[in-house]
């Protein structure tokens, strides 16, 4: 009797390989609330100053409790770190040939809301403020949240980060340019003029930093340079700036609320809807690039690359269409980001047995899918192989053209409404009270440890609020989970990259019959008319869109850069030891070399972070093995 081989179809629900597991932090316990807020905290600040002046850190745990967590972006070092206890925190500067680089620290009034205040944290009262950050380099900021430890106030999370390098200030507000050079003129060029020469990089320019794509991460990496002066170009193969976003399935719309979703420099206007449609973000993209002055070249792809250590630059070989006609172009930049995408190439079950045997309309995966062709009363039938936001949203745009759709959930699935998610972000993320500049200080403030914790609480409260729905997918044969360890879609999203769906109406659509589920079975063939899976059944289908994520972010830089590359630079997403995301936004493994991605909460914030660090390299502040 022959064997049949059952193919697994590849998940984008998954842990990265190698990534460290991620504890569940402990809250504190005390009940004393305190009588002061301000003066509690500007007592610790004052001990915090003293004790980070001294060399030998004999007195750390004055100021931080035995659990705590000092999660610190480029103040301490360049790079990022969490550090868990007053023994790692003294590890960390002592074994810095720098030693501490944060000269002092001081309270934020700026605001009410910067201000000490009394909050808590789970149960326990903590107090918590801004604070105003001075290192070697340059100036930060920071949040602290303090609790009480048998009558003392400690830090349990310090949160520290570089905005802005001395010397080297963004061209911005009072530092703006004129625009203009008034007077006696022996150029007859205008604005436009210099603008199509910086654009083309004419007369011999060269990019310092070349970026390969054109999406939230590219432009916001691009925005940030820019305004630190440091020359970027931008490649896109695409024909137009958005189509990213413009050539993805029919009713795609961002399920994150617009306060979430913010660009640096331009944010959205007061009338852009809560949820944003695909095209309109593509035009904005493209009205982004122009407002700011970004230099991007589309339809433009890379033939060769190479690099070399001894005079740190890349050799670059662009390939472009311009005006209809090909151009060759070689670049010499000092640093390549590779912003492709939160993942890499489509995770396409390409062996499946039988795969190109199929005589339907459609067999692709979810990225080339642009949307369902109306029935028309023909009795098509569609399977959606995964059940993250892709699927349901194709399983959706099925249904409401008339098909009989099946979705194929191989696992299980985090399921939250987008009511239910919007109510969740809106203590800051919302009309008020928070700036975004405040609301994502805030929301980066804890470390990974303790916003998983904290969402364990949090998800307990979205199931109750989602209680129907969920208890209606599991009578329908869907089978959702509550996220690692019970802390829902963010630690989700950051461990796996995907696994979730923010529930905009497939459900309901799962709960009445009208998409049906195939659950818990593996595809063991594809048949010409449809699929065969490991327990016997065979659907049938006239089309077939496998939503089952990307792959790694390393496969997409081997594709492009080649192995010698793809060999040096480390794994991507998921934790590292300290808790912190891997290699993403920080130091890559290979020098000029960085990745940049995320939705667009996470560009807008980790942009900044990374362009500090390429002006650091440029300004020769310090060195890439500093790092």
């Amino acid at each position: 009797m022959a064997t049949q081989t059952v193919v697994k179809v590849p998940s984008s629900d998954r842990v990265e390989p190698g990534s460290f597991p991620l504890q569940l932090a402990t809250l504190p316990s005390s009940s004393l609330a305190p009588r002061d807020a301000s003066s509690v905290a500007e007592s610790w600040v004052a001990s915090f100053n003293k004790v980070i002046g001294r060399p030998e850190l004999a007195n750390i745990s004055e100021v931080f409790l035995p659990e705590s967590y000092w999660r610190d972006q480029l103040c301490l070092s360049w790079d990022f770190h969490c550090l868990q206890g007053p023994e790692k925190i003294a590890s960390l500067i002592k074994n810095s040939k720098d030693g501490c680089r944060i000269s002092s620290v001081s309270l934020d009034k700026s605001t009410e809301l910067r201000s000490p205040v009394a909050s808590t944290l789970g149960e326990a009262p903590v107090i918590q403020t801004f604070l105003t950050i001075e290192t070697d380099v340059g100036y930060g900021k920071g949040v602290v949240k303090l609790a009480n430890d048998s009558g003392t106030w400690k830090a349990f999370t310090l949160f520290t980060f570089l905005e802005r390098l001395r010397g080297h200030e963004e061209v911005t507000g009072k530092k703006r340019p004129n625009g203009v050079e008034h007077g006696e003129h022996t150029s007859r060029k205008n604005w436009l003029d210099r603008r199509n020469a910086e654009e083309e990089f004419e007369g011999g320019e060269e990019p310092s930093v070349l970026i390969i794509g054109a999406g939230q991460s590219g432009l916001t990496a691009a925005a940030r340079l820019k305004m630190l002066g440091v020359k970027t170009l931008i490649i896109d193969r695409e024909n137009r700036i958005g189509d990213s976003w413009r050539n993805r399935y029919h009713q795609l719309v961002l399920h994150d609320p617009v306060w979430f979703d913010h660009l640096p420099y331009l944010p959205f206007p007061e009338s852009w809807p809560v949820f944003t449609p695909k095209d309109k973000l593509g035009d904005w993209f493209e009205s982004y690039v122009k407002l700011l002055e970004l230099n991007v070249w589309t339809k433009t792809s890379i033939a060769k690359s190479s690099w070399d250590d001894a005079s740190g630059k890349w050799t670059i070989s662009l390939d472009r269409i311009k005006d209809g006609k090909e151009i060759s172009r070689i670049v010499r930049p000092k640093h390549v980001i590779q912003a492709t995408g939160h993942s890499g190439e489509p995770n396409f079950p390409s062996h499946i047995k039988g795969l190109s045997t199929f005589k339907g309309a459609r067999l692709v995966h979810s990225s080339q899918f642009s949307g369902a062709i109306p029935s028309h009363g023909q009795n098509k039938k569609a399977i959606v192989v995964g059940c993250c936001n892709s699927g349901h949203d194709i399983a959706q745009d099925f249904y409401e053209n008339g098909y009989s759709v099946t979705m194929v959930q191989r696992s299980s699935t985090f399921v939250v409404s987008a009511e239910t998610n919007l109510n969740s972000l809106a203590p800051l993320y919302a009309e008020g009270p928070y700036e975004t500049f405040e609301a994502d200080a805030l929301f980066h403030s804890m470390s990974n440890q303790v916003i998983k914790r904290q969402h364990v609480a949090s998800t307990q409260a979205q199931n109750k609020a989602d209680e129907k729905i969920l208890q209606g997918l599991e009578k329908a044969g869907f089978k959702t989970d509550k996220g690692p360890d019970g802390s829902g879609l963010w630690i989700k999203y950051l461990q796996r990259g995907g696994g979730y769906y923010l529930d905009v109406g497939c459900s309901q659509l799962i709960i009445d019959g009208k998409v049906k589920i195939k659950q818990g079975q593996e595809i063991e063939e594809v048949l010409p008319t449809g699929l065969k899976f490991s327990d016997g059944e065979v659907l049938e289908a006239d089309e077939i869109v496998f939503a089952t994520g990307y792959l790694n972010m390393r496969t997409q830089c081997r594709k492009i850069f080649g192995d010698e590359v793809a060999d040096r630079v480390k794994d991507v997403w998921g934790f590292d030891e300290e808790g912190e995301i891997r290699t993403m936004w920080r130091k890559s493994g290979h020098p000029g070399f960085w990745f940049m991605g995320g939705n667009l909460a996470l560009c807008r914030w980790f942009s900044k972070l990374l362009a500090l660090q390429i002006k650091g390299l440029e300004e020769g502040i310090y060195k890439y093995e500093d790092l």
